[in-house]
């Protein structure tokens, strides 16, 4: 795909936001990305305009059958002021994935990232630069389509928006209490687990909610046909150091395959430290509490990079993990991780890429 994106120019500027007060997806930059989708046309009109409202028919199909998908990565601010994105290729393959399964047209991946590294030279005032605060990038896409009729929409619409993200721990990693979710599941092998689809999230509201009213930061999911084995935690992957080596649960078809995952197996590797992908009954992990063997448990994703777990409660019985203190490898993995982010550590992976490296 070789189109020009177009540049419509905005009036008057936002103010931007105190980077001390920024949170996480509560304000939003001045320009977003917009490009269409017809059956008969293909993917055109790519643009970069004024972030603003939508209007859309009451029977877009995205309404009614729930054709939505999205993306989450981040660009960070360099100690010499370029601007850096983290496997950006991987979230664009994911992207493509997540069409592919839910029948939306594909996206040339590389035009895709050349418009991102466009949108994020326009705004670049918009990258936060305080300790820990990045960037947060979210390319979407949904149904337009105005049909009622079970099938594949025609008409779609890509967005890609901007939002400056404070530092998720503030000056601190802070391990999390976790609640083993038993009633609800997740999501199911053959399902639409493994892709970034909205309905995904939907359907994990309701026990996210009844979590946190009693005190929980998460949800830890476990498998939808036995109920025993582990699956994420919330909407992050999730790793256990136990007896000296690193598990993750293996890939299933009802698991996300996370950047942040894949990067995490990837450093452990090049330390040349124990990890396995493997099938974690909930009862094992609680086994290996009580032989002492349980040394570290941590989640891994996008938002946080690497957010560790204190406690864990499960069918009535509650166990911490190394004394609600982060573990010195998720702290070691989560120091790696940002120091290569934010181009402060040597980047031996090739994971890095230069964000400011086009030309509007």
């Amino acid at each position: 795909m070789k189109q020009d994106i177009a540049f419509i120019e905005k009036e008057e500027l936002k103010v931007k936001p105190d980077s001390a007060a920024l949170g996480f997806g509560k304000y939003f930059s001045d320009y977003m990305f917009e490009m269409d989708y017809h059956a008969d046309l293909g993917w055109h009109d790519p643009r970069i305009v004024p972030y603003q409202p939508l209007t859309l028919d009451p029977a877009a199909m995205v309404f009614h059958y729930g054709q939505a998908i999205f993306e989450g990565l981040k660009a960070y601010k360099a100690p010499d002021g370029s601007v850096q994105l983290f496997r950006p290729e991987k979230n664009m393959k994911r992207l493509n994935g997540s069409c592919d399964r839910l029948c939306i047209p594909q996206i040339d991946e590389e035009f895709l990232l050349s418009a991102i590294k466009q949108l994020l030279i326009v705004e670049k005032d918009w990258i936060p630069e305080g300790e820990g605060t990045s960037l947060y990038i979210r390319p979407f896409i949904f149904s337009t389509e105005p049909y009622l009729g079970v099938r594949p929409a025609r008409e779609y619409k890509l967005l890609i928006i901007l939002s400056p993200s404070g530092a998720y721990y503030g000056d601190q990693l802070s391990p999390v209490k976790i609640y083993v979710e038993e009633q609800y599941v997740r999501a199911v092998i053959g399902g639409v687990g493994h892709v970034k689809t909205a309905g995904n999230y939907a359907a994990s509201l309701k026990a996210q909610e009844a979590a946190e009213a009693n005190g929980y930061a998460q949800i830890l999911w476990l498998d939808a046909k036995e109920n025993k084995y582990v699956e994420e935690v919330g909407s992050m992957n999730i790793f256990f150091k136990i007896n000296g080596e690193v598990v993750t649960p293996k890939l299933n078809g009802s698991i996300l395959p996370g950047v942040t995952r894949d990067s995490v197996i990837e450093l452990l590797r090049h330390w040349e430290l124990p990890v396995r992908e493997v099938k974690i009954s909930i009862e094992g992990i609680f086994k290996a509490h009580e032989r002492g063997e349980l040394e570290e448990v941590f989640g891994a994703g996008t938002a946080a990079v690497i957010s560790p777990v204190g406690q864990l409660t499960w069918n009535g019985r509650t166990i911490t993990v190394n004394d609600q203190k982060i573990g010195q490898l998720s702290k070691r993995i989560y120091d790696a991780i940002t120091g290569i982010q934010y181009g402060k550590l040597e980047d031996p992976f090739g994971w890095t890429v230069k964000a400011d490296a086009v030309e509007v």
